[in-house]
């Protein structure tokens, strides 16, 4: 098997887009449709201070290597969730990583903000499912990080997969409100606010995964434990059976959506605009409630 470019020896074919690539043509290819995402969706400039949302998996360190490498002012933000070996491991994997790239790494440990709680005993306190309560924590350390940090933008490593499996799941069940919000650029709607964007979106898993091997850089393979049978994960695994067959299905199903995203423009400017006389009472950050943010609503109850 021969690269489509240059005819030496490839190391992958991508059946989606009918090439196959060598080492180096693969390097150009990722770069090229990270670069095509920014451009299209006006995600970054160099003008940007920019902070990534590290787990030490495959997705955000490589996002945050091609960003420092195209010469973005980038910086790494990672949560440690407390879960045993699991976090432990993630963590180191980022703080080697920040340290390759000679790049600051925001560090925030979910057990200071909960009297030593982590996340499982957390949900467990709260009474709501793990993986809810985590992306509550995750979205609001992000931001307020990235907003005391004096960040612009706030980069996660959403990819096609990730993408396309939640279109598909918020398709099948016409979850109104999540269409509308779902676009690679979340704006500030609110000083408060950080804008986010997923440059990744135009890249599988297996194409990362592909290019972290070839670029040497070293990241944490297991799933959350926490992860195993969600929504997400089963709507992935019958997305890729219908990838078999139709190569390219994922790509075109994305890109169709945003096309059409204008249909959604009201709905979206309903869901994404917070009225921004409500503050929270403790922490001072935006809210839709009355008084406390659900951040700090979620501290009462687990304290309480």
């Amino acid at each position: 098997m021969k690269c489509s470019v240059c005819k030496k020896p490839a190391i992958i074919k991508l059946r989606a887009h009918n090439v196959s690539f060598c080492e180096k043509c693969l390097q150009d290819f990722v770069k090229r449709r990270v670069r095509e995402a920014i451009n299209n969706f006006k995600m970054i400039t160099k003008d940007d201070k920019i902070l990534v949302a590290v787990s030490g998996g495959k997705d955000s360190l490589a996002v945050w290597e091609i960003l420092h490498n195209m010469g973005y002012d980038v910086d790494g933000f990672h949560i440690d969730l407390g879960i045993d070996s699991y976090s432990e491991l993630s963590t180191e994997k980022s703080i080697e990583f920040s340290k390759k790239l000679d790049r600051k790494l925001i560090i925030a440990d979910v057990r200071d903000h909960f009297d030593g709680k982590n996340i499982f005993e957390i949900a467990k306190k709260a009474g709501r499912v793990t993986c809810s309560v985590c992306g509550l924590i995750k979205r609001y350390l992000m931001n307020s990080s990235a907003y005391k940090g004096g960040y612009t933008v706030l980069v996660t490593g959403h990819n096609l997969d990730d993408e396309s499996a939640a279109l598909f799941g918020n398709l099948m069940f016409w979850r109104d409100n999540y269409l509308a919000s779902q676009y690679p650029v979340l704006p500030a709607t609110d000083p408060k606010l950080i804008r986010k964007v997923k440059p990744l979106i135009y890249l599988t898993e297996r194409e990362i995964a592909a290019y972290n091997i070839v670029k040497g850089i070293d990241y944490i393979y297991d799933e959350c434990p926490f992860a195993e049978g969600a929504t997400s994960i089963f709507m992935k695994k019958e997305l890729n059976n219908i990838e078999k067959k139709s190569p390219g299905m994922k790509l075109k199903l994305l890109k169709g959506f945003f096309r059409r995203h204008d249909v959604f423009k009201e709905l979206s400017e309903n869901s994404n605009n917070l009225e921004t006389n409500h503050y929270c009472s403790v922490c001072g950050f935006p809210t839709m409630a009355d008084d406390k943010c659900a951040y700090c609503r979620l501290i009462d109850k687990v304290k309480g």
